[in-house]
């Protein structure tokens, strides 16, 4: 698919050729700069679409296809459901094209205006996040609402993981390894007894995907094609991502990009005073956490889909590193025996003394 994108004075690498994501444009870059960041899309003050083309791959990403008539709906009302909420709510007032667009994909290049200042543009950014913000209220209570087991859930995510890694491979993308795991039960209670919080009801890690990439340089690539084809970079979880291996500079610089201008003002640098405490100083990584969307219409009646919507999501982490970096992570104080021993001695500590107040 080919897309008008803006000229940002970028230098192609030609490895991207061969690595099928030679049309990197301003919205992949931000996209990577939001995983990293681990920021919120709703602090964000613009978008990045172009053409209506790109707006169309990036819906369905979220399992949401405006030429099936219940997903086509489904937009449409929670595009309702958020002017009630800012007109009434919040007593904003929108022009009536915003109030009732011909085509919902008219708010998201209107919230992609780049000429400098624009109410429309700010107005059809207010809409987007609160549709976002929205769709994850009634994902939520679908959740809440349907006898679905969590194994089932773990089940279709590995499917659909497992089918992206498939492709990945298919394509040549330049991936050493790419596996999964899920957290075990015993892991599970280890890992909510050593956590910082007084009382944890989180995990966010039970599902878990490590890429390993040949090199450094490719894991742009990577991300790239990640957030073009399997998660949408907005829902990327605000606060649970980690980076200890490259700053976002440095992993551009390494493919030939220039930096392009900041949507908001996050701070990239390399995160290593934020690293799990039972990491060892050496050990490097990127992992970030997304709600991934899955359809689960074939598995529960339409009863419960036809309000709510059709699709559930699953908090899975990734783990991206390159292959010398996995290497290297495997020795010394970075080794993963250490890091279980660490863990454990503190959840030991903890149970025996309790958390020492500061």
């Amino acid at each position: 698919m080919q897309h008008n994108k803006p000229n940002l004075g970028l230098q192609y690498n030609a490895s991207f050729q061969k690595y099928l994501v030679n049309d990197i444009g301003l919205s992949d870059l931000e996209a990577i700069r939001l995983i990293l960041s681990g920021d919120s899309v709703v602090d964000w003050n613009r978008a990045n679409f172009r053409t209506e083309r790109e707006v169309d791959r990036f819906l369905l990403l979220h399992l949401i296809d405006l030429n099936i008539p219940a997903d086509r709906k489904r937009v449409y009302n929670l595009h309702q459901k958020a002017m009630e909420y800012l007109e009434e709510h919040l007593k904003i007032r929108f022009p009536s094209d915003l109030r009732k667009p011909k085509d919902i994909r008219e708010i998201f290049l209107k919230a992609s205006y780049d000429k400098g200042f624009n109410r429309r543009k700010i107005l059809s950014c207010v809409i987007l996040k609160l549709m976002h913000v929205l769709h994850h209220l009634d994902v939520a209570e679908l959740r809440y609402r349907i006898p679905l087991a969590e194994a089932v859930i773990l089940e279709e995510v590995e499917n659909k993981v497992h089918a992206i890694a498939e492709k990945m491979k298919e394509i040549h993308l330049p991936v050493v390894e790419f596996y999964g795991s899920r957290k075990k039960r015993n892991s599970i209670i280890t890992k909510l007894l050593a956590k910082k919080e007084d009382v944890a009801a989180t995990v966010f890690d039970k599902m878990r995907f490590r890429i390993i990439t040949e090199d450094q340089k490719s894991i742009v690539p990577v991300l790239v094609w990640l957030q073009q084809n399997l998660f949408p970079f907005n829902y990327v979880i605000p606060g649970e991502s980690h980076n200890s291996l490259l700053s976002y500079e440095e992993l551009l610089a390494g493919n030939g990009f220039s930096i392009p201008p900041s949507n908001g003002n996050p701070d990239l640098r390399r995160n290593l005073e934020n690293l799990n405490s039972f990491s060892g100083q050496s050990y490097r990584v990127i992992n970030f956490i997304i709600d991934l969307p899955i359809k689960v219409d074939h598995l529960v009646d339409a009863s419960f889909t036809e309000e709510l919507g059709r699709v559930l999501f699953a908090m899975v982490e990734f783990q991206i590193m390159d292959q010398k970096t996995a290497i290297y992570n495997d020795k010394g104080d970075a080794a993963h025996e250490l890091y279980k021993q660490r863990q454990q001695e503190q959840v030991l500590r903890r149970l025996k003394k309790g958390r020492k107040r500061q």
